[in-house]
């Protein structure tokens, strides 16, 4: 029961991690993932994901009553399977930012700039248009243009336009500003997840060992130094030794709650629960960053819309040509733009579906009808992960403080206001019905801030709770190992100094590859 490296999480940054670092034969890489083996059909049919919602694929969190919400209690699914949320989100590939990563280097993340991470992602990519200065073409993860697009969505990209936001044809390449189509992490209309792309090609290597069903209750660190895991397998809780490092990539949740479990965290907070404090850090669990997203409903009279998606028709569609409704990943178009003046990136993502789209997807509406998101990938505010108990088997307890920056309240606002020019612009404006959301008697900007606070949502981008920085602001060094205890890091959405403006699985895909070369150049 020793490896020289073991991995505990096998989501977006941990499969990446694990399937790089199996690939010298030398060296013997356990990879345990608490979730199950992610190969369900509501897991591989695109337009499927929000079904894998609050079922044994998703680990069900709830916020802690948000202060800045009415108190309320904030639903947040996560992926619990190989692959993680690569098999539970969106597919949206975007990385960011050129300014996020240069921000990075720049407040102390030596070698995480743009030109520095560039590399990683097209390493990682095997885009559908082939290779340029910004893509790659022969990675593990694909990424492609929609596979059977909606009428509808192009509509919207047009209306979009027409409110002056410029065309965009690759929010990935020189300029992130403008409005399209996303291309997705698919793979001839399936869903590619970390699991397609990196774990299936590499579980036939002998030295790479995969346990799914393992709970991780502990890193083992002696006279400083991390030397394995307690996990619990199969109703047996067991030591494993690591003779080389753990990585820990359990996502911006579960990793700092790992750390603290440790006894890696705030003192007070670890005493008040029993836990021996090894290493007195205040930032894990600290930082916590989202991009809160409202979504703006209206009816259409449009045709094909994702209603029709359950219908017979597009079933037999999607499994004899893997076309059809059931290829969309929901949120096809969208655009990025600035609300407000003086920021380098755009701070605002619209992120649009030719269907219905509300409370987390739970909710239907009798009528055809499209949805414009409004994330803020801007976002200013931060919240924290903290232990609910010492038990490892409790989730973490998780504030995200959305709005806590009135800044953010003020962008949101605009953003809403921006939805609407978009949705009475031709040539969408002659296929709009109703606006279900906000609805019309939400009005003056006050209406709609209390609007946003009872209903706003979120993109699901958890990050930055163990970000990369020094002792006093940081968890990791710019090289992701862990401050205080040799021999452990961190891979995944947690080490983000700041959240990127943009989708998250991207970036997260490019920190396990990072980290993968990392750990290499140490061995």
């Amino acid at each position: 029961m020793r490896y020289d490296y073991i991995v505990v999480g096998a989501g977006s940054a941990g499969a990446v991690v694990a399937a790089r670092l199996s690939e010298n034969p030398d060296v013997h890489v356990l990879l345990l993932e608490a979730g199950g083996k992610g190969r369900h059909p509501n897991i591989q049919i695109p337009a499927a994901f929000a079904k894998q919602f609050t079922t044994g694929h998703d680990w069900n969190y709830r916020t802690e009553p948000e202060p800045h919400l009415f108190g309320r209690e904030i639903y947040h699914p996560r992926g619990r399977m190989l692959g993680g949320c690569s098999g539970q989100n969106a597919m949206i590939y975007i990385r960011g930012n050129r300014s996020d990563y240069d921000a990075w280097a720049d407040g102390g993340a030596k070698g995480w700039s743009y030109d520095e991470v560039l590399p990683y992602f097209t390493k990682a990519e095997a885009n559908s248009r082939g290779g340029d200065r910004f893509h790659g073409a022969d990675g593990p993860l694909h990424v492609e243009d929609p596979r059977s697009p909606n009428e509808l969505s192009r509509t919207i990209v047009d209306a979009m336009t027409a409110t002056g936001i410029p065309l965009n044809d690759d929010f990935n390449g020189a300029e992130q500003v403008g409005a399209g189509l996303y291309q997705v992490t698919q793979h001839r209309g399936r869903r590619w997840t970390t699991n397609d792309g990196y774990l299936m090609p590499a579980r036939k290597r002998p030295n790479l060992t995969v346990w799914t069903g393992a709970t991780v209750h502990r890193i083992q660190i002696d006279n400083g130094r991390a030397v394995g895991i307690v996990v619990e397998k199969d109703g047996r809780i067991r030591s494993v030794r690591a003779d080389s490092e753990v990585v820990v990539s359990a996502g911006a949740f579960a990793t700092p709650q790992l750390l603290m479990l440790s006894g890696i965290g705030p003192a007070d907070h670890l005493r008040e629960h029993g836990v021996d404090v090894l290493v007195d850090n205040a930032n894990v669990g600290g930082h916590l960053m989202d991009h809160p997203m409202y979504m703006v409903n209206h009816e259409t009279s449009a045709e094909g819309t994702l209603a029709g998606a359950e219908k017979p028709l597009q079933l037999a569609n999607y499994l004899v040509r893997r076309r059809g409704l059931l290829t969309s990943n929901i949120g096809e178009a969208g655009a990025f733009f600035h609300t407000r003046s003086g920021d380098g990136a755009p701070d605002m993502q619209f992120i649009a579906a030719p269907g219905y789209f509300w409370n987390n997807g739970f909710d239907s509406h009798d009528n055809p009808a499209f949805a414009i998101g409004c994330s803020l990938v801007g976002s200013q505010s931060t919240g924290r992960v903290r232990l609910r108990s010492a038990d490892p088997t409790d989730k973490a307890a998780v504030v995200f403080n959305y709005f806590a920056d009135p800044a953010d309240m003020e962008a949101m606002v605009t953003a809403v206001e921006r939805a609407r020019e978009v949705a009475a612009s031709e040539p969408l404006a002659a296929l709009v019905g109703k606006e279900l959301h906000p609805g019309p008697v939400v009005g003056t900007r006050t209406d709609l801030e209390t609007e946003i606070r009872r209903n706003v949502a979120h993109t699901y981008h958890p990050s930055c709770t163990a970000r990369i920085g020094s002792e006093s602001d940081g968890v990791v060094d710019s090289e992701l190992r862990v401050h205080g205890v040799s021999g452990l890091r961190v891979a995944d959405a947690s080490v983000f100094p700041r959240i990127p403006h943009g989708n998250t699985h991207a970036p997260a895909v490019m920190v396990g590859e990072k980290a993968a070369d990392l750990i290499k150049e140490t061995r």
